[in-house]
């Protein structure tokens, strides 16, 4: 059985809640920019970009989350500790990637991290809805007890918002999320953009708010990321949510710029 051709695909990837909000602005500003992201035959989200995929594809009113209510986070804070051993085990040489994961998904449930719930509830803020919408998303998550990739879409048995959260799920930032009795953890942990799932698309854009921390794919077409003013409104803390709303108005402000990069390819993609 062969994969689907796509013509154009969009793969978000990921970057904490820092990178959600560059990426929720950044969408908005290419939209008044006239050009809508959500005309890619496939969207590929993982961790932050799986948040700002659902958004996308499910038609959420962006400029809504230009600011984030106090309600739409975590309970409590994260495990510092915890991720940082997720973090150490992630970038150990010595281990082959199915066991760090594994690894990684032992520290993920061992983690005095905020419930679950508070994260399946910020999430519902974010995306509005659990219903899938009827196109082509691929959301990335990874199984804590086997340490297998998990792709999960509007044929699986997560709803949305619970596959969103668990792509969202870092070892110790929140509990792993349950569905259907199994727990599932960050998509990053396989890899921070999954470019391999747009393999088969003609065209291939990648949005990485991590661009200047990670090495580019080879499957892609167009590669755009945070410029030096809006990683100075980053900060240093991808997980400061006070940073959140000073991102969001920075993805609004590059995006025109990225337009002019963007267009040129967008547009003569073909369509499938």
């Amino acid at each position: 059985m062969t994969s689907p051709q796509y013509g154009k695909a969009l793969v978000l990837g990921a970057g904490g809640p820092v990178g959600t909000a560059w990426l929720a602005g950044l969408t908005a500003g290419l939209r008044h920019a006239g050009i809508d992201l959500a005309d890619a035959d496939l969207i590929v989200g993982t961790s932050a970009g799986a948040i700002a995929a659902a958004m996308l594809t499910t038609g959420r009113a962006l400029a809504d989350v230009e600011v984030l209510p106090a309600r739409a986070g975590r309970s409590g804070p994260p495990d510092l500790a915890a991720m940082g051993q997720a973090f150490a085990t992630l970038g150990d040489p010595t281990l082959d990637p199915d066991d760090r994961r594994r690894r990684a998904g032992r520290i993920a449930l061992t983690a005095e991290a905020p419930s679950e719930d508070g994260h399946l509830a910020g999430i519902s803020f974010l995306v509005e809805t659990e219903t899938w919408p009827d196109r082509p998303l691929l959301i990335t998550a990874v199984d804590v007890e086997t340490g297998e990739p998990k792709v999960w879409d509007r044929d699986g048995e997560a709803t949305l918002v619970e596959a969103v959260a668990s792509s969202s799920a870092f070892p110790g930032t929140v509990a792993p999320i349950t569905v259907n009795g199994r727990r599932y953890m960050d998509g990053a942990l396989r890899n921070g953009v999954n470019a391999d799932l747009a393999a088969t698309a003609v065209t291939r854009v990648f949005i990485e708010p991590m661009a200047d921390r990670s090495p580019a794919s080879e499957l892609q077409d167009v590669r755009i990321g945070p410029d030096a003013e809006a990683l100075a409104a980053f900060g240093p803390d991808l997980g400061n949510r006070e940073a959140w709303t000073p991102a969001y108005r920075a993805g609004v402000r590059q995006a025109p710029q990225v337009a002019v990069l963007l267009r040129p390819v967008w547009d003569a993609a073909p369509v499938t």
